[in-house]
C-alpha cells in the first residue's frame, strides 16, 4: 500500500514538473495557413504536450502583434523585404505552399468552366468591366451562357495576405490595375466592390450574392465548394487551381534573405498563375524558453506535418527547403 501511494505520489510530482517545463506559445496572422497551423498545433499537442494557439487575424494583423511583441510569432502571406526584417529585428522563413483563387457565383456556370485571363480578370477587378456578359468575357468563352448580371468584387476587408498575393499578380498582368488599385495588402477597391473579414469573410459572401467574384485560398475555396475559375497561365493554357498545378509553380530559389522568392506567373504549361508560401515571422533576440518553443514546434510540423498540410490542400515544401529552414530558425535566439 505504502509502496503504491509513493508511486503515486512520485508520478503526480513528476506530471507537474513536466507541465512546469511546457512552455505554452501564441502565434497570429494570416488566415490563409490557418487551417495547417491549427493542426500542426493539435498533433503537436498529441505528441509532447505542448500547447499553441494560433489565431487567424490577417497577415496585416499578425505583422502588427509581432512589432509590438504580443505574440511569440506570427503568420503573413505578405513577406517583409529585408529592411523590415532589419528594422524590426525580426526573422522569417517559408511554413508551406499554397495558392489563391478567383471565385464566382454565377447560378448556370460550373465550377471550372469559366476562363479568364490576366488582363480581363485584372479589368473586373479594377471595375472596367461590370457586367458578366462583356465581351471580353465573352471571347474567352464561347459557348456559355453569359447572364447580363452586375458584377460585385469580393475582397479582403482586413490587411491581407491573399490580397498581396492576388493584387501583385494583377498589376503584372495589368498597369492599369497597379495604377487604379495597387499591389500590397490592404489596396483601392472600386465602386462595385464588399469587404469580408478573413478568407471565411470573402467566402461567405461570394456565396451570398449572385454575380459575385472573389479571391480566396484553394483550401477555403474547396471547403466551401465554391465554384472557381480556370486561369490563362504564362504558357498561354487555361488551368484549374490543383495541388498539381500549384506544385508545378513552386519551383524558386529560396536562397535569399527573408526566404521569399517570388511564385507569381511562374512559367510551364502546367502552371497555376498564383501562388505563394505563407511565411513565419519570429523575433532574432527573445525569451529563451519561447524562442525554443517556437523553434521545436516549427521543427517538429515541417518534420512530422506535410502529409497533414497536403491534406488540407497546401503544397509541402522541398527538402532542400526545410532544411534551409530548419537553419534559419538557429536564428532564433
Amino acid at each position: 500500500m505504502k509502496t503504491t501511494l509513493k508511486l503515486a505520489t512520485l508520478a503526480a510530482a513528476l506530471s507537474l514538473s513536466l507541465s512546469a517545463m511546457a512552455t505554452d506559445i501564441t502565434g497570429a496572422g494570416a488566415t490563409f495557413p490557418y487551417a495547417v497551423y491549427t493542426k500542426w498545433a493539435e498533433a503537436y499537442k498529441g505528441a509532447t504536450g505542448n500547447q499553441v494557439n494560433y489565431q487567424g487575424i490577417g497577415s496585416g494583423g499578425g505583422i502588427k502583434q509581432i512589432k509590438a511583441k504580443t505574440v511569440d510569432f506570427a503568420g503573413t502571406d505578405a513577406p517583409l523585404t529585408e529592411a523590415e526584417l532589419d528594422q524590426a529585428h525580426l526573422v522569417q522563413f517559408p511554413g508551406v505552399i499554397g495558392g489563391a483563387t478567383i471565385v464566382f457565383n454565377l447560378p448556370g456556370v460550373e465550377s471550372g468552366h469559366l476562363k479568364l485571363d490576366g488582363a480581363t480578370t485584372a479589368d473586373i477587378f479594377r471595375g472596367a468591366i461590370s457586367k458578366w456578359n462583356d465581351a471580353r468575357i465573352a471571347r474567352l468563352n464561347p459557348g456559355v451562357a453569359l447572364p447580363n448580371t452586375a458584377i460585385t468584387i469580393v475582397h479582403r476587408s482586413d490587411g491581407s495576405g491573399t490580397t498581396y498575393v492576388v493584387s501583385n499578380y494583377l498589376a503584372l498582368q495589368s498597369m492599369a490595375f497597379k495604377r487604379d488599385v495597387g499591389a500590397e495588402k490592404v489596396v483601392n477597391w472600386p465602386a462595385n466592390s464588399m469587404g469580408g473579414k478573413g478568407n471565411p469573410g470573402v467566402a461567405a459572401n461570394v456565396q451570398k450574392i449572385v454575380g459575385a467574384i472573389g479571391y480566396v485560398d484553394y483550401a477555403d475555396a474547396m471547403e466551401n465548394h465554391l465554384k472557381f475559375a480556370a486561369l490563362k497561365n504564362k504558357a498561354g493554357h487555361f488551368v484549374l487551381p490543383t495541388q498539381e498545378a500549384m506544385a508545378a509553380a513552386a519551383h524558386a530559389n529560396f536562397k535569399v534573405r527573408g526566404m521569399a522568392p517570388s511564385m507569381l506567373d511562374q512559367s510551364g504549361k502546367d502552371s497555376w498563375p498564383m501562388v505563394s508560401a505563407t511565411f513565419i515571422l519570429g523575433y532574432e533576440h527573445g525569451d529563451a524558453a519561447k524562442q525554443k518553443a517556437v523553434s521545436e514546434f516549427f521543427t517538429w510540423s515541417l518534420s512530422n506535418g506535410q502529409k497533414m498540410a497536403q491534406d488540407l490542400g497546401f503544397v509541402a515544401l522541398p527538402p532542400s527547403v526545410v532544411k534551409m529552414v530548419e537553419a534559419e530558425m538557429k536564428n532564433l535566439k
